[in-house]
């Protein structure tokens, strides 16, 4: 799939630097930096935005409490994103391609706290959204990490998974 961004969005490039800072270990100021981006852009604000921000700052949460709070809040927000709004981003970028990977998180979260039946929802709802995923390297790690996570609810395991975003399995 070939995407081209269409045009500069202030907030999202804001997102995108606190994700990549992030990544690189400082995960206290990407917090704090995209706590400070939350309140700026509120409840009401810019639904791409609110699920972008929201499923990033899931990922900077240890406790699956913590971060099943934010993976709600992107669910939430991804559904109210138009597809539209996703192609005045990114051009050939689909809000289809945002369920499979919003719902492993959530199916993942939900694990870890011990809520299997509401774990299972969610990875077959990740399982169902992922024919939507791209045959790249990306799209293979989702339909790995999805895999694994059904496993892991099979098992009815809470344990962290080492190839989860942000883990210190």
């Amino acid at each position: 799939m070939t995407t081209t961004p269409a045009g500069a969005d202030p907030t999202m490039d804001a997102i995108g630097r606190a994700v990549a800072e992030g990544r690189t270990g400082d995960t206290a100021s990407a917090r704090r930096t995209l706590l400070g981006l939350w309140s700026t852009i509120g409840v009401t604000g810019d639904p791409l935005h609110r699920c972008t921000l929201a499923h990033h700052l899931a990922d900077l949460y240890q406790d699956p409490a913590q971060a099943l709070a934010w993976d709600v809040r992107a669910m939430d927000a991804a559904d109210a994103v138009t597809e539209q709004r996703v192609q005045e981003h990114h051009a050939g970028l689909h809000i289809a391609g945002f369920y499979p990977s919003l719902h492993l998180n959530l199916a993942d979260n939900y694990r870890r706290l011990g809520s299997f039946d509401a774990a299972a929802e969610h990875i077959n709802a990740a399982k169902e959204c992922a024919t939507s995923l791209p045959q790249d390297a990306y799209g293979a790690l989702l339909r790995t990490a999805i895999e694994q996570v059904a496993e892991s609810i099979a098992q009815r395991d809470t344990a962290e998974r080492a190839s989860a975003p942000g883990s210190t399995a």
